[in-house]
């Protein structure tokens, strides 16, 4: 959707999340797709809750402006879809379209299966800058799964290009960690039992860190533990989240595992990361590169799709599950 919003091209999606258990649009799809309609005028078929197919066809370039969204209302339900995957669908049009667009999002921040608005805040979008998107994250309120109730407010500044070439070929010298173990509507312990294990775990990694226990309020229960981490390249971010019956303990060994194995393995980026900068950079000036620590299946597809609409700009070398690389020759975006 991204792709047709920024060319100006129709799209038609089928088999829309067929393998899963719950197929169709979702929520946070669906929000996404009426939002990529929104801001470049486009006509909409099958644009349903559920629906298993749908097309999308622009008429205009995308428009800067003031926007809102809100992923329950737009389902007619009560829902924590993720807020992130709907910017996601939304970045770049508006950072490439001419004029500052103010972005309100409202439904899950921190939930499964995508990314956490902390992330997004504090790795993609100062990464997306030095390529040229100048975007900045607000939260205003968390919200978890499953009940959501949680709003970011994202500041745009289009630009309309041109987007700059990245290469992340090693990640450098650690500069810090730092990180939130959040518990809402949930005894103060909870927050503390993760900072306090985190910053352990850590230690005995070889790693020196600053973990706040923050205790929130919010429309529903929910927990996590937020890592970034730091490099000299890029940072990175790991996170876990809570879960009934799952030790405070266990959530913040997840996160500081992933971050570990990240830091020990001497890739530039992490596996999300590498999938999320493919687009960008395919609509860049010349030639990026980044290093992973993994081969994701998202990766592989996302890179798929942008070759479907892009000619063969993107190339990935490794095997799934294993430290890789991504290079990709950049079209611009003029």
């Amino acid at each position: 959707m991204t792709l047709a919003a920024v060319l100006s091209l129709p799209v038609r999606i089928e088999s829309v999340r067929a393998g899963r258990s719950k197929p169709g649009l979702q929520p946070q799809h669906l929000t996404a797709v009426r939002a990529a309609a929104a801001v470049c005028g486009a006509e909409l078929e099958g644009d349903t809750l559920g629906s298993p197919a749908f097309s999308l066809a622009p008429t205009k370039p995308a428009s800067s402006g003031t926007y809102q969204f809100d992923v329950a209302k737009e389902s007619g339900r009560g829902s924590a879809g993720s807020v992130c995957l709907v910017l996601q669908t939304l970045l770049l049009p508006l950072a490439l379209a001419d004029g500052e667009s103010v972005v309100t999002l409202r439904g899950g921040t921190h939930v499964p299966w995508a990314p956490p608005a902390t992330y997004v805040e504090h790795v993609l979008l100062p990464l997306l800058g030095r390529i040229g998107i100048d975007a900045e994250l607000e939260i205003m309120r968390w919200g978890f799964y499953p009940a959501g109730g949680g709003e970011v407010r994202v500041r745009i500044a289009g630009s309309g290009g041109p987007l700059r070439a990245l290469r992340l070929m090693e990640p450098g010298a650690l500069v810090k960690v730092q990180g939130t173990a959040a518990a809402m509507n949930l005894p103060a312990h909870i927050a503390q039992r993760m900072a306090s294990r985190a910053l352990n775990v850590l230690a005995d990694g070889g790693i020196v860190s600053q973990v706040q226990a923050r205790r929130l309020r919010g429309s529903g229960p929910g927990a996590g533990l937020f890592l970034i981490a730091e490099y000299e390249s890029a940072s990175e971010g790991f996170s876990a989240l809570g879960r009934k019956g799952l030790p405070s303990e266990q959530v913040a060994d997840s996160a500081c595992r992933e971050l570990l194995d990240h830091h020990h393995s001497g890739q530039a980026v992490g596996p999300h990361l590498a999938d999320q900068l493919l687009l960008p950079l395919a609509l860049a000036e010349g030639e990026s590169y980044a290093a992973t620590s993994q081969v994701s299946q998202h990766l592989l597809t996302n890179a798929w799709v942008v070759n479907q609409f892009l000619g063969p700009v993107v190339s990935v070398e490794g095997q799934q599950g294993r430290p890789g690389s991504v290079s990709v020759q950049g079209v611009g975006c003029d």
